[in-house]
């Protein structure tokens, strides 16, 4: 069993990095684009964009710290159970955000062509899957953590505190 939640992490973690990928260009090419306009900008209104951007580069990092096959990233659930739970602000922020523009239902993920909603949209879309894998991940985590506590490499079973059956 080891070999399959190694490989379900490995799957998670280059899910996740590729979905903190994607709202990284998205909210960092609109970022570049408010840069290089210009309008005298506000900053401290672009601090949602600023946010996610953050979130997504620290899931990027992390997703790459945490994709080195070691028995020890398993026991990171309690970050990821962070980094998913910042995703869903992340989410919340742009679902507001979204909800004031001319684009429909927030539900209503429809990433063609060149608009601005179609970008927003597919933000937001990737930062909600992008918390449920983080989620996914730690639920992987927690099960892996307690399955080898409970368990040794002959297969018998661990006295809590080191004390022997003697």
């Amino acid at each position: 069993m080891p070999v399959i939640s190694r490989l379900a992490s490995i799957i998670l973690r280059v899910a996740e990095i590729a979905f903190a990928a994607v709202v990284a260009g998205i909210i960092g090419h609109y970022l570049s684009q408010v840069h290089h306009s210009n309008v005298d900008v506000d900053w401290w209104g672009q601090s949602r964009w600023i946010y996610t951007e953050v979130i997504a580069g620290l899931s990027i990092l992390l997703g790459l710290i945490w994709l080195i096959p070691f028995s020890s990233g398993f026991f990171s659930w309690p970050l990821d159970i962070i980094i998913s739970l910042a995703w869903f602000a992340a989410f919340g922020v742009l679902v507001d955000t979204i909800r004031h523009l001319p684009c429909g239902s927030i539900w209503h993920w429809r990433f063609r062509g060149e608009s601005m909603c179609g970008r927003w949209k597919a933000a937001e879309a990737f930062s909600f899957l992008s918390a449920i894998l983080w989620l996914v991940s730690a639920i992987v985590g927690i099960w892996f953590t307690f399955r080898v506590r409970h368990n040794t490499v002959d297969g018998t079973r661990r006295r809590r505190w080191g004390r022997s059956a003697v």
